[in-house]
């Protein structure tokens, strides 16, 4: 009885101990995230982010379709954004602009935001000579029962959007905490409380250039390019977060 007292009474004075330790190191941090600076909401300064693989490098993508894709399509988007937040700027000081006139404005905020994310994803999420990650593939075993049926139905949205527009994205629900793929009609209606894991343009810009009208051909050369680890590691802070 007196040996638990006394490993209770350390134990206590262990904590004790720590406690300030601790609630310093708590206090730094909050003082560190309330100093950072929240970027202005209409800045005009967003940037065209490089491609994170070599577009020489891809089986069954050609540099040619990856370069078009990324500097006329996502690029376009990123000019585009900069410019309707300047316009927002202009719209919102004058009192006499009807507001559904303002709304158009964000509407296209809206679409330039979506298009500007889910293409960045996009890219990072493609590399060449990937090998499949086993932490992910027991995490898709986990929710679809393998990673084979998670790929079944991941291959199956992306060849019921072909010839038309959207996305298809592998995403954890931050409020459900599940593990889904989602079906995208297109830039603006993505799933709530979603982080991406994988995501895939099924717009035609993504894949016409190489393979014309046959989406299934694109749909397995992305299979073929997909930057797992990238995949994994947004998974683990998805799920830490």
């Amino acid at each position: 009885m007196l040996e638990i007292t006394r490993r209770t009474m350390m134990k206590g004075m262990t904590l004790g101990a720590a406690l300030p330790v601790l609630g310093a190191a708590t206090l730094v941090r909050a003082q560190q995230a309330s100093a950072a600076a929240i970027p202005d909401a209409f800045a005009t300064d967003y940037v065209v982010k490089p491609l994170s693989f070599d577009p020489t490098a891809l089986d069954g993508l050609s540099e040619r379709l990856m370069m078009s894709h990324w500097q006329n399509n996502y690029s376009g988007s990123v000019a585009a954004l900069n410019v309707i937040k300047q316009r927002l700027v202009t719209a919102l000081a004058d009192d006499t602009l009807p507001a559904y006139v303002y709304n158009d404005l964000k509407r296209e905020h809206l679409m330039r935001t979506g298009s500007v994310v889910l293409h960045e994803f996009y890219f990072d999420n493609i590399a060449s000579g990937q090998a499949r990650d086993s932490e992910l593939d027991r995490a898709l075993g986990s929710a679809f029962g393998s990673a084979q049926t998670w790929e079944r139905e991941f291959r199956r949205i992306a060849a019921g959007l072909g010839g038309g527009s959207g996305w298809v994205m592998l995403g954890w629900n931050t409020h459900t905490s599940t593990l889904e793929n989602y079906w995208m009609a297109d830039h603006m209606h993505a799933p709530a409380s979603v982080q991406p894991i994988l995501v895939m343009d099924m717009y035609e810009h993504s894949y016409h250039m190489d393979f014309g009208a046959a989406a299934a051909q694109y749909i397995d050369a992305f299979m073929r390019n997909v930057n797992w680890s990238v995949a994994a590691q947004r998974l683990d802070t998805a799920r830490q977060a």
